[in-house]
């Protein structure tokens, strides 16, 4: 009798316990939606066990709101779970026509893009823009060509012509942070712009760009911002315009002088830099560089290579989603979707690729109308997410043979293994978090708070700091 007694005793201990952290989650959820800066806003939190996916603490769970990049978490996994961690990307460089005994190539050299994100980024060894000039130079030496008679063609077709997801504000867009998709990217679709700060309220100049951008002009329609005023300058690129306006402020104390655009047509730069580089090495060239783009607006085909000459691996899809995570990529995520889409064998378009995520996780038990999104990256500020669904595709990752990829993709905010999200008066957070040995996981958005970031994202994280 008095061993029964004791283990009812311990199961109540444990129970009041369970209870004690719900309780205290509870509590805190409870502070923080009454809290002024949340008197207009959508407050949601789900907390589940990590590898049960016991719900432990639920708060306006399918309230579907505005995700920011905790969808990246959402995009990741799914890509994940159907390219499979060592997925890489294969760019091809080839030529048509043919090579004379005088070095001649009679044809074009085509740089035939697969939808690879990471071409000519900076963030790994194997993929920056000097290496793979150097690659492609060496693969066209090799092969005997000294003259071009034709064109360097920057071929980025794969992916269709709608490079900007529907649901994208105009604000965003000429910015490095809204570089559109290609099938051909170059510089993760990016260059920057070196500014000339001076006095409060007087206009910013435009010293110069990296690289330097020959096909475009700049016109600065920006003011210097008082010092505290942080950056808030956006790049604007008009359709079918070589004129590139920058707006708004920018604080005379910002210590970058520097911000980053987006390129309008990445096929075509990355052309244009393998034109000048062979150009550099003697390499004579008939022609200007042309993109798909740029062909079809002259109403000319892209030509298909008949002769390959090399091909380039990029990293493994366990280290884009890396750097997807850590620095919030939304190309990379924009790119990621609509490969899904073709090795799904649709299309590679955004739709479609939205069409295949919902699909996977509808076969997995989630309502897609709790999974209603228009893109990959959680730019647009259309898409609606519920904290229950996310975080159980979150739960779903911790059984998986590639989660320790994926959880080290995660940054960390407030001592916290999470991915941070934030647009226009929305701020969420989505991770992982260990209680007395328990594994959690959770998603926690607020949408259309009033007031600071800085004063709902301290208060978000007292909400969180009862999980350690």
């Amino acid at each position: 009798m008095r061993r029964l007694l004791i283990i009812s005793f311990l199961f109540i201990g444990g129970s009041a316990a369970a209870q004690t952290l719900q309780q205290k989650i509870s509590n805190a959820f409870g502070r923080l939606q009454a809290d002024s800066q949340c008197s207009y806003a959508s407050v949601s939190l789900t907390v589940l066990d990590a590898k049960t996916g016991e719900q432990v603490f639920a708060g306006n769970p399918n309230m579907g709101l505005a995700t920011a990049s905790t969808l990246k978490t959402i995009t990741s996994i799914t890509a994940f779970n159907i390219l499979g961690p060592d997925f890489q990307y294969q760019t091809q460089l080839g030529y048509t026509g043919d090579i004379g005994a005088d070095g001649m190539l009679n044809g074009d050299i085509i740089i035939k893009g697969a939808g690879d994100p990471t071409l000519g980024s900076w963030r790994y060894e194997q993929t920056k823009e000097r290496h793979i000039l150097a690659l492609m130079a060496d693969a066209l030496q090799k092969a005997g060509i000294k003259k071009i008679s034709g064109r360097i063609i920057g071929d980025d077709s794969i992916f269709g012509t709608q490079s900007i997801p529907e649901g994208w504000i105009w604000q965003d867009i000429g910015n490095y942070y809204g570089a559109g998709t290609s099938g051909l990217c170059w510089r993760e679709n990016q260059f920057d712009i070196k500014l000339c700060t001076g006095v409060v309220g007087n206009p910013v100049g435009v010293s110069r760009t990296v690289p330097q951008m020959p096909y475009l002009s700049f016109k600065s329609e920006l003011t210097n911002g008082a010092s505290g005023s942080g950056d808030n300058a956006y790049a604007f690129l008009p359709v079918g315009s070589k004129v590139m306006y920058l707006r708004g402020t920018y604080a005379i104390d910002q210590e970058k002088k520097s911000i980053s655009a987006a390129l309008p047509d990445a096929a075509y730069d990355a052309a244009l830099r393998l034109n000048d580089t062979l150009r550099s090495l003697g390499i004579i060239i008939g022609n200007e560089p042309e993109s798909a783009a740029t062909l079809s607006a002259k109403n000319l085909p892209t030509p298909v290579i008949t002769k390959n000459l090399a091909t380039i691996s990029s990293p493994a899809l366990s280290k884009i989603v890396y750097w997807l995570n850590q620095k919030s990529i939304n190309l990379y995520a924009e790119q990621l979707l609509k490969t899904i889409a073709w090795k799904q064998g649709r299309k590679p378009t955004t739709a479609n690729g939205v069409d295949e995520v919902q699909k996977f996780w509808a076969a997995r038990g989630i309502d897609t109308r709790s999974l209603n999104i228009y893109d990959g990256s959680g730019l647009s500020p259309g898409d609606r997410v519920t904290t229950l669904t996310l975080a159980r595709v979150l739960q779903s990752a911790k059984k998986e043979s590639w989660f320790a990829d994926f959880y080290a993709s995660l940054p960390v905010y407030n001592d916290m293994k999470m991915k941070s999200g934030s647009i226009n008066n929305v701020l969420c957070y989505a991770g992982y978090q260990t209680k007395n040995g328990r594994e959690l996981c959770f998603s926690i958005m607020v949408n259309n708070f009033s007031g600071s970031s800085r004063g709902i994202k301290e208060k978000m994280f007292r909400v969180l700091d009862e999980l350690k």
